[in-house]
């Protein structure tokens, strides 16, 4: 008979419950190790049929690793799933185990896609570098701050100029120096593996396809098209184009309920990070671009009508929704036919 399992996923223990012809037959507790887990789930249940667990910091790791040892694992929405682990009066492992189970054996859950061990290489390799980058300013910003107090501005100055500055600035005053040095020093060491990092991306973006395929549209960078290749994998992975814009959270949220139907604010949902690239490239396109294209006329349109920041997200889901279908399509971008 089938059988169905719920893993309640931690750092170091792994809740499981087991579940056939609708009673629970075993459940206990091991060490959050997927060889662990699934020597325990080929001991005490022999014929699963789903293994479900939620998505979380463990869940990419958890899902290749059963799979690999022959696991039916399915990864679901964590949101989905507390709605149904809320009706327990209390709150424990177990029980969430439990609940889970409950669900893979009723089939009430969604399930969520997998990104593969490269992508998830490379979107480390962006994370990675955007920290980089945020620790830079964030120390430049500091040193700028500590010598403000002494009176000491430093010019608006980047790179090799920032560090000409502060060291002209710092010249005859040797106990504020023996403090802002290291800072300084810092700030040249974050700034130097940033740079060897961003050309290790850059590097993989000339490399790949479809990267240079999404940097073609003005205002899409070697970053934000390996993050969109990244993030969509696969294009047919999406039914339609438009809806890759609604799974970055750039759709407006709506609400009805008798008579009351309104929408609301875009629902901010998915990749925050890939939607504010796509942001990023749709301020790019309507203020630094010079591209005569359709959708920049069509953005300028509606800056003039709504704002510069509605404007803005409607080009940032425009952005989203042609990088798909080129990718799709493989065709490559046509400044004049991208509205359409």
């Amino acid at each position: 008979m089938s059988e169905y399992i719920g893993l309640d996923v931690s750092l170091k223990e792994t809740a499981i419950c087991v579940r056939r012809d609708g009673k629970r037959v075993w459940r206990g507790k091991c060490a959050s190790d997927p060889a662990i887990v699934a020597k325990v789930l080929r001991k005490n249940a022999p014929e699963a049929e789903r293994v479900v667990f939620e998505t979380g910091p463990l869940s990419i790791w958890f899902y290749h690793a059963l799979t690999a040892e022959g696991v039916p694992a399915i990864c679901i929405d964590a949101r989905h799933a507390k709605a149904a682990l809320d009706m327990a009066p209390n709150k424990t492992d177990a029980n969430d185990a439990e609940g889970l189970a409950h669900l893979a054996e009723v089939g009430f859950f969604r399930e969520v896609r997998v990104k593969g061990y490269d992508s998830m290489l490379v979107r480390t390799l962006v994370a990675a570098r955007n920290k980089l980058v945020q620790m830079s300013t964030e120390l430049s910003n500091q040193i700028r701050g500590l010598m403000k107090t002494f009176g000491l501005i430093v010019p608006s100055a980047r790179g090799g100029s920032f560090e000409a500055q502060v060291q002209r600035l710092l010249s005859g005053d040797e106990g504020l120096t023996q403090i802002i040095l290291p800072l300084l020093e810092a700030w040249q060491a974050v700034r130097t593996r940033a740079a060897k990092l961003g050309r290790h991306l850059l590097a993989g973006a000339r490399q790949s396809q479809a990267c240079r395929q999404l940097m073609a549209i003005p205002g899409i960078g070697a970053i934000t098209a390996t993050s969109f290749v990244t993030a969509v994998e696969d294009p047919d992975n999406f039914k339609s184009s438009r809806s890759v814009a609604a799974w970055f959270g750039l759709t407006t949220r709506r609400y009805q309920s008798g008579e009351v139907d309104y929408d609301g604010h875009i629902s901010r949902r998915g990749d925050a990070h890939m939607r504010g690239l796509l942001y990023e490239a749709a301020t790019v396109l309507l203020t630094r671009s010079r591209v005569d294209s359709d959708l920049r006329t069509w953005g300028l349109t509606l800056w003039e009508r709504l704002g510069f920041k509605r404007a803005a997200v409607a080009v940032a889901r425009k952005l989203a929704v042609v990088m798909h279908a080129m990718l799709k399509s493989g065709e490559p971008y046509h400044a004049k036919a991208a509205v359409a």
